[in-house]
């Protein structure tokens, strides 16, 4: 396997991330007039996000929440800016220790960022700071999704499948990596299954915590493959997980520039669109907040605030028009793949048949016992030791 080379990469720059002190200002003043909705007589969180959680979170992003001290800590860890098809694509690099760090490729979704990894790129770079065998150490490599954080964004929506073309360049071309492994969720999770399927070569091995491309829109209805009585029993029943909770999928899908406006105005209202999901993906039915400490959550929403919500949303339209898990016809991912999935997501676990409808090569599954959507971000210790005993045997 080759390693990081010793100069830096010539497509490559050292970033420092720096937001100037009227973009913060900006911010705070447009926190200071804020004009709050009405709310209807109902349990909290029934409509939307709770009107009193709501304004709590003004209140600490106005008053105590330091984007000073995230901005340094998110500058502890090497940050690169690497230019691909005239874009730069920003990534986080932390090279690990142990006599053989495995280069793992990290990728968030929507709503999240970089941030969601924060908590977990020290502990799977240098596990014997942790307690743990320095030879599971990771160099862990972060990118921020096209249009996301401080990536440029595409020109017109952009398909998880040509995301999954950048990242084996940004992998191998950029980083000089001939052989690495790669772990996602959501959108994380599709790209890095187009990542497999499109350009396995030098790819060891595939983790997921979400469901990625599995089913494919071609193969699920296969005459060939017929549905089990399991695989049906699931569709119902991940169907009515499914309603009344992914609304926002269409709207963002079809009309995300007029959701943009609002959201790109009102740091309030891009806060309260972007903080609902972190509810409903964990604890959908509790008048709770969501499970996540709120100064961490602020963060990733800041991310979304200075770059702009409008490009990644337009992800969604992959999904609108039906082409984000179409694969070709006699297409199967080979890549030895792994999955961690967790109860409280925002769809049901499927049956492993389904999984395998794409993923001929399954070789660990696992249900944690609790847990949502946002896996690194929610349950970090169980993250990180999942992706080191998974990752072990390919090595």
């Amino acid at each position: 396997m080759q390693t990081l080379a010793t100069k830096p990469p010539t497509e490559a720059e050292p970033f420092t991330i720096h937001v100037a002190d009227d973009v913060v200002g900006d911010l705070h003043a447009r926190l200071d007039r804020t004009r709050w909705p009405n709310e209807p007589e109902a349990k909290a969180w029934t409509y939307g996000v709770d009107l009193a959680w709501m304004k709590q979170v003004a209140q600490h992003w106005r008053h105590r929440y330091d984007w000073r001290a995230w901005e340094a800590r998110l500058n502890r860890i090497s940050n690169f800016r690497a230019a691909l098809d005239g874009k730069w694509v920003h990534f986080l690099l932390e090279r690990g220790s142990g006599p053989k760090p495995l280069p793992l490729l990290l990728t968030h979704g929507w709503p999240g960022s970089v941030v969601e990894f924060l908590d977990v790129i020290e502990p799977l770079a240098h596990p014997e700071r942790f307690g743990g065998d320095p030879r599971d150490s990771f160099t862990v490599v972060v990118p921020s999704l096209p249009g996301f954080g401080f990536s440029d964004p595409p020109d017109a929506p952009m398909h998880p499948r040509a995301i999954a073309a950048l990242w084996s360049r940004l992998m191998h071309d950029v980083l000089g990596y001939g052989e690495f492994v790669a772990q996602g969720g959501d959108w994380g999770a599709l790209v890095a299954s187009w990542l497999a399927l499109d350009h396995p070569l030098g790819l060891r091995a595939l983790h997921l915590n979400s469901t990625g491309l599995a089913g494919g829109v071609d193969r699920a209805h296969d005459p060939a493959e017929p549905l089990t009585a399991e695989e049906i029993a699931w569709q119902h029943a991940d169907a009515a997980r499914r309603h009344g909770i992914m609304a926002y999928q269409q709207i963002q899908g079809t009309e995300p520039q007029t959701l943009a406006y609002g959201l790109t105005d009102s740091p309030v209202g891009l806060a309260a669109w972007i903080l609902q999901r972190f509810h409903t993906w964990t604890v959908r039915g509790s008048e709770i907040p969501p499970p996540f400490d709120l100064d961490h959550l602020l963060t990733n929403v800041m991310l979304y605030w200075l770059s702009g919500i409008n490009s990644p949303n337009w992800l969604y339209v992959s999904i609108v028009d039906g082409s984000v898990r179409r694969i070709p016809p006699g297409r199967k991912i080979e890549v030895p793949t792994g999955f961690m999935l967790c109860p409280s997501d925002n769809t049901v676990p499927p049956p492993t048949r389904w999984l395998a409808r794409v993923f001929a090569n399954i070789v660990d599954r696992k249900d944690a016992d609790r847990g949502g959507h946002f896996l690194a971000f929610e349950q970090g210790p169980l993250f990180v030791q999942e992706v080191r005993a998974f990752f072990r045997q390919f090595r």
